[in-house]
């Protein structure tokens, strides 16, 4: 079956349990703008555990910044993925940004698919700067004020990313409660256009907005 282009008021209807629609160009936009401010301070960090720069900019906590970022932890980290994690960082911040910028205003429909390949990169992303902000203070005993700014970023976009990747998992289900098939569940996944995967959609836009 071919999908029928909704109209734009469709496009933009909340979704719920939220009051506004979580795929939203408004919703999405402040996500990838902040994603690119931490890819830029995560790029910052790389360039000097690399070697390209000769300090970090840090005007709370000094040389602590360097302690932190060349620190034995920093280099575990580096001899088990091969790679420096600041520039690890910077590569999960612009896949934040391309990902939140791709799919239209539907996308928890749509694309179930590439809202939760976003929520695969931003919550674990979320997830691993905590940890490391732990481990600053608890094994490094040092502290970073980039390294800071960026976890607080990372939860920011945890919060703001959620709801689209609750709706989409709620339409997904929806789809799966209606005949347990495992061949619609996967076309909805896909965004291959069923009646199912519109009944479903339908279903969850006539529930209460809380």
């Amino acid at each position: 079956m071919s999908r029928t282009v909704p109209a734009p008021d469709e496009l933009h209807r909340p979704v719920p349990p939220y009051p506004h629609n979580p795929s939203a160009w408004s919703q999405r936009i402040p996500i990838c703008v902040l994603a690119m401010v931490a890819a830029a301070i995560s790029t910052h960090l790389s360039l000097y555990q690399w070697g390209f720069i000769d300090g970090v900019w840090d005007p709370v906590f000094g040389n602590q910044s360097s302690q932190v970022v060349t620190s034995d932890t920093a280099k575990r980290m580096f001899a088990i993925i091969g790679i420096h994690d600041a520039a690890l960082g910077t590569l999960a911040y612009l896949g934040d940004a391309i990902l939140g910028f791709a799919g239209s205003t539907r996308r928890w429909q749509y694309r179930p698919w590439l809202v939760i390949l976003f929520g695969i990169d931003v919550i674990p992303l979320g997830i691993v700067s905590v940890i490391l902000v732990i481990l600053q203070g608890m094994v490094v005993g040092a502290w970073c004020f980039l390294c800071l700014i960026t976890a607080v970023i990372s939860l920011i976009l945890v919060y703001w990313a959620w709801d689209e990747v609750r709706v989409s998992l709620t339409f997904l289900w929806l789809v799966w409660k209606q005949n347990r098939s495992p061949a619609l569940l996967w076309k909805a996944f896909w965004g291959t256009p069923t009646d199912e995967g519109d009944a479903a959609a339908e279903s969850l836009l006539a529930r209460e907005v809380k």
